[in-house]
């Protein structure tokens, strides 16, 4: 039976630097840097490792004037697009589109009144930005706070078509949403909310999500359920972690639910009692090998020498082990036996995947 991808939600698109969101244009992936803007060496280092990541769009914080001098010399020196993000200061706004970053991240209200918001419009047109009005449950104004009984999913779509219609009266369209909350829950209902109020792109990710595990569960749970709906044209996993490992996690739920993939997929059976090959070490290698590779293929790794191509017989390549014995199958087929220790074993099939890989990029795959 044929897999097919979740039909999208119809949003109008705008530009970003090299892309286009929106529409029926490829789901991006983006993270944030944790580095100090104005520490320029250290903010390139990160942009670059997760660019090598798969990582498509990188914001910046910018908190003060010298972080926003640092953006022309982060600009000049990397191909990935940046966006600025900014509170309060209006000029911060400007001094990073005349620095040349793609996008902006701010919210309206808190930028400083009227004036202000025009001089941040102007300059996102004069440079052909788009911005990005934010909004976490965390930011809610204290009326809508009042009106609706606390940070509700409503009370968030409120706030962010009020900055909507901040940047429409001045005859500004270039728009992305997002409406993040700590609860799941709440981030579904207030994407699905604004999904059927608007059509601007949605820039969608449960922020505060926690550490690896639990936020890439509650990542994996909100983010899976909305691009299951078709809502979603940019994402971030948020981590408190590296946010280097927020590019595994986005992918893999990209991968799930057949939208995009990136790198190879690795299945692996859950282990039982009929193992007899530390399966675990065994995959956990297999995935380190592989970390860096970008071409997508699958890999197996099967804990029974029995069963195991069979189950898996749909893998590009992969191994099956028991005591002191494993075979490497390609598409089910067995092509090769191997025996002795486990090192032997795992050596033996990283022999063999290196020389997979090596003929896939002789035959130009």
């Amino acid at each position: 039976m044929l897999i097919t991808a979740p039909t999208r939600r119809p949003t109008r698109a705008v530009r970003l630097g090299p892309y286009l969101i929106g529409g029926d244009n490829p789901i991006r992936v983006q993270s944030m840097c944790n580095t100090d803007t104005r520490d320029v060496p250290a903010t390139l280092a990160q942009i670059a490792r997760l660019a090598a990541a798969g990582c498509e769009i990188v914001r910046l914080a910018v908190i003060d004037e010298q972080a926003a001098e640092a953006l022309a010399e982060i600009v000049a020196a990397t191909d990935v697009p940046l966006v600025a993000d900014i509170h309060f200061d209006h000029r911060l706004a400007v001094m990073a589109a005349e620095a040349g970053v793609k996008g902006l991240r701010i919210n309206p209200g808190n930028i400083g009144g009227e004036e202000k918001v025009d001089r941040v419009v102007a300059a996102a047109r004069a440079h052909g930005l788009p911005i990005r009005i934010g909004v976490n449950s965390g930011s809610v104004e204290k009326t809508l706070l009042a009106r609706f009984g606390g940070p509700t999913p409503e009370a968030m779509v409120e706030s962010a078509l009020g900055h909507v219609a901040m940047l429409e009266r001045r005859g500004f369209s270039e728009i992305k949403i997002s409406l993040k909350s700590s609860s799941v829950t709440d981030t579904i209902a207030a994407y699905r909310l604004m999904s059927s109020r608007a059509d601007y792109p949605l820039h969608i990710g449960v922020t505060e999500a926690g550490t690896l595990l639990r936020g890439s569960v509650k990542s994996a749970v909100g983010l899976g359920v909305l691009l299951a709906d078709g809502i979603g044209d940019t994402l971030r996993v948020s981590l408190t972690h590296d946010p280097v490992a927020e590019m595994d996690v986005a992918w893999e739920i990209l991968r799930s639910l057949n939208i995009r993939a990136r790198g190879p997929e690795i299945i692996s059976c859950p282990t039982c009692g009929r193992t007899e090959i530390d399966l675990i070490a065994l995959a956990s290698a297999v995935e380190e090998r592989l970390r860096t590779v970008p071409e997508v293929f699958k890999v197996a790794v099967m804990g029974c020498v029995v069963n195991g191509p069979g189950e898996a017989r749909e893998a590009d390549i992969g191994v099956a082990g028991g005591r002191g014995k494993a075979v490497v199958f390609r598409k089910g087929e067995v092509v090769k036996s191997l025996r002795g220790s486990f090192d032997d074993l795992l050596a033996g099939f990283m022999a063999e995947l290196d020389r997979f890989l090596e003929e896939r990029t002789q035959s130009g795959i």
